[in-house]
């Protein structure tokens, strides 16, 4: 089940960070990442931002996280976390097709580390294309696709 968390619930603040916390601890080895400044957020982090968050729900455990932010214009797939014990299970997608049916703007957009190779290509299947690449302060590589 999706729903939108009420992230400035310090209680749920703490789940959506024990997610980005499991899933941002695989994606920093994947791309090889000695600093990953998505791990350095804290649950005070979470409480504050002006973003939406929805959460995946599954046996009463939120296992997948995505975090909105909205422009005039257009829509940002901030991020995208799964715990490692479900990927592969089609809920990113669930997470993707909420987002493009609730969010109702000309443009999407979303980011990841270029050798995050699932993700590019769970968001190319999803129509999202190709629009820049470039590298970081922190040394990580990273590519920016759109949606129209």
């Amino acid at each position: 089940m999706i729903e939108l968390l009420n992230h400035r619930n310090k209680d749920i603040a703490a789940l959506i960070y024990k997610v980005f916390q499991e899933s941002y601890v695989v994606e920093a080895q994947l791309l090889k990442a000695k600093e990953f400044p998505p791990l350095k957020r804290q649950v005070a982090d979470f409480i504050k931002d002006d973003t939406d968050f929805y959460g995946y729900w599954k046996h009463q455990e939120l296992v997948a996280v995505t975090e909105i932010r909205k422009f005039d214009g257009s829509t940002h797939l901030q991020s995208m976390v799964v715990v490692p014990q479900y990927f592969r299970q089609g809920i990113a997608q669930k997470l993707i097709d909420h987002v493009l049916e609730t969010y109702h703007t000309p443009i999407h957009t979303v980011e990841t580390g270029v050798d995050n190779i699932p993700a590019i290509k769970l968001y190319e299947k999803n129509g999202f294309k190709y629009i820049k690449e470039w590298d970081t302060n922190f040394g990580i590589r990273k590519v920016r696709f759109e949606r129209k």
